[in-house]
């Protein structure tokens, strides 16, 4: 078995002398063996510094990587925590990441650079640098940088495309948030009350995460179809194939009618009787000429007779 000083453990474990000694401290890591005015780790103490490291890489915080280690103290096994731990960390998309130049870049947003617009892009994440290449981008997404090239080729601006992204964004982060509250209320809930949980448990649950992983895309995907059925054909005929306009009859118009004929009517039947007294007027001279109408197109007819 190796024997190693504390210097010797941490360049090997990668941890710093001072971390060491505050997980010791903590309960993570056990007691040094003693040895004279020496103390002195072996192998064991190396590979729960390296479990560790492990377990924090994963988003554990220590309280929880101390129970966990407990429990494999305590004759529990960890693979099927870290088997659920690896299920839920796992891609919750079979689309692969890409990388594109920074010519291709712009070769793709009309030839001409925008740093502006790149910028807004690498804030969002829709690029992202690679390390050592200024001339060179990571894209997570290639469809959203693909839905993007198509709106800038439509006439959108890429500071509009942009703003639109947050502000979906925003909701889409909503509904992923109600989704996962609403499955660890309803599915999820019976784990939660073992910590850590048995090795049963964890395998149980992560096959519900793989068999969960797809159902949130298929009911966003499923609704917003729906949506678009409802909402884009009156939404599209309105703005670009509108109907003939309302004609005049039909439509009710105002009218502007001289002030010296409003004056003279409020002095004549007082100003509480100005608007009856002007539409009975009006009615009386629609009747008016609707018998003189009538009666013209009856003359003839009786002037024949006699």
């Amino acid at each position: 078995m190796s024997e190693y000083r504390i210097e010797d453990l941490a360049h090997l474990s990668g941890a710093t002398v001072r971390t060491i000694r505050a997980y010791q401290d903590r309960g993570l890591l056990p007691r040094p063996e003693r040895r004279g005015r020496s103390n002195v780790y072996g192998d064991a103490h190396l590979a729960r510094l390296r479990q560790i490291a492990d377990l924090l890489e994963r988003g554990y915080t220590l309280a929880s990587i101390k129970e966990l280690l407990e429990a494999w103290d305590n004759g529990r096994g960890l693979g099927g925590v870290l088997g659920l731990v690896a299920e839920v960390n796992g891609p919750w998309t079979d689309e692969q990441a890409d990388r594109i130049t920074r010519a291709e870049l712009d070769e793709t947003f009309g030839g001409v650079p925008d740093e502006r617009a790149v910028q807004e892009a690498i804030e969002l994440g829709v690029l992202e640098p690679v390390p050592g290449r200024d001339d060179e981008f990571l894209v997570p997404s290639p469809q959203e940088l693909a839905v993007a090239a198509e709106l800038y080729a439509a006439g959108v601006p890429l500071l509009a495309v942009a703003g639109h992204l947050r502000e979906l964004r925003s909701q889409v982060e909503h509904i992923a948030t109600r989704f996962l509250e609403f499955t660890t209320e309803h599915v999820f809930a019976r784990y939660l009350g073992h910590r850590p949980p048995t090795d049963a448990d964890a395998a149980e649950a992560a096959a519900l995460v793989r068999r969960l992983r797809p159902l949130a895309q298929q009911t966003v995907d499923a609704e917003l179809a729906r949506a678009m059925r409802t909402f884009a054909p009156r939404h599209l005929q309105q703005h670009l194939a509108p109907g003939p306009p309302p004609a005049w009859d039909d439509e009710p118009r105002p009218v502007v009618l001289p002030a010296e004929t409003v004056r003279a009517v409020r002095e004549l039947v007082g100003a509480e009787n100005l608007s009856a007294f002007i539409a009975a007027a009006a009615e009386r001279e629609v009747r008016a000429r609707t018998l003189d109408a009538l009666a013209t197109a009856h003359r003839p007819a009786a002037a024949e007779e006699t």
